[in-house]
C-alpha cells in the first residue's frame, strides 16, 4: 500500500451532526481545492418503511449514527482539514494514528460497490473454475447481480443439481 493511495476512514461526529459534518467537509474540500486528498465522504443510511397508524412510510435511518466513512489520502493537511471541522470528534482508531477499513470491511459495509460485468447469460454452457466443483460444465439458471451470485445447473450422479457460484468463478465456454 503506498502511502498516497486513498483508503477509507471513519470519523466520530456528535450524534445528529453526521450530515452536517459531510456537508461542511464537502464545502471545505471544494473550496480549498482538496478533491485530489479527499475523494468521497458518506453518511452511511438504509431505507426502512414504517408502519404508524396502518400507514407505511418509507424512512431513511443511519447505519451508523455518530459516525461519517471518508475516502482520503492520509497526510498532515487532510488529517487536519478534517479533525478541525464542527462537529467532527475525531477519527476511529488510536489518536496519534487514524486506523483505515481493511478491504473486507469496506466491501461488508457496502461503501464501494463493485460491478461485475458477466460476459455469459442464462442459457449459456458454462465451467466452474473455482470451488469443489471446478472444472465441471453445467448451464447457467439465473444470474443474480446484486447479491454476485450464479446459480449454474451441472450434471452429478446422474442428476441435474443448481450450484449457488459467485460471479467470479465460472467462464463461458469457448
Amino acid at each position: 500500500m503506498s502511502d498516497n493511495e486513498a483508503r477509507w476512514y471513519v470519523v466520530h461526529t456528535y450524534s445528529g451532526y453526521e450530515n452536517k459534518v459531510a456537508s461542511n467537509l464537502a464545502t471545505t474540500v471544494e473550496n480549498r481545492g482538496l478533491k485530489d486528498l479527499i475523494q468521497e465522504i458518506r453518511v452511511p443510511t438504509e431505507t426502512v418503511t414504517e408502519i404508524k397508524d396502518n400507514k407505511a412510510k418509507e424512512v431513511e435511518r443511519k447505519i451508523f449514527p455518530g459516525y461519517v466513512i471518508v475516502k482520503m489520502v492520509m497526510n498532515d493537511d487532510s488529517w487536519y482539514v478534517v479533525r478541525n471541522i464542527r462537529g467532527c470528534t475525531g477519527f476511529v482508531g488510536p489518536s496519534s494514528k487514524p486506523v483505515p477499513l481493511s478491504d473486507e470491511e469496506v466491501e461488508r459495509l457496502g461503501v464501494e460497490t463493485k460491478s461485475v460485468e458477466v460476459n455469459y447469460q442464462v442459457g449459456d454452457s458454462v465451467r466452474i473454475t473455482d470451488s469443489p466443483f471446478e472444472d465441471s460444465i453445467g448451464v447457467v439458471d439465473n444470474i443474480d447481480l446484486q447479491n454476485n451470485s450464479v446459480r449454474v445447473i451441472i450434471h452429478m450422479f446422474g442428476r441435474e443439481t443448481p450450484v449457488e457460484l459467485e460471479l467470479s468463478q465460472v467462464e463461458p465456454l469457448e
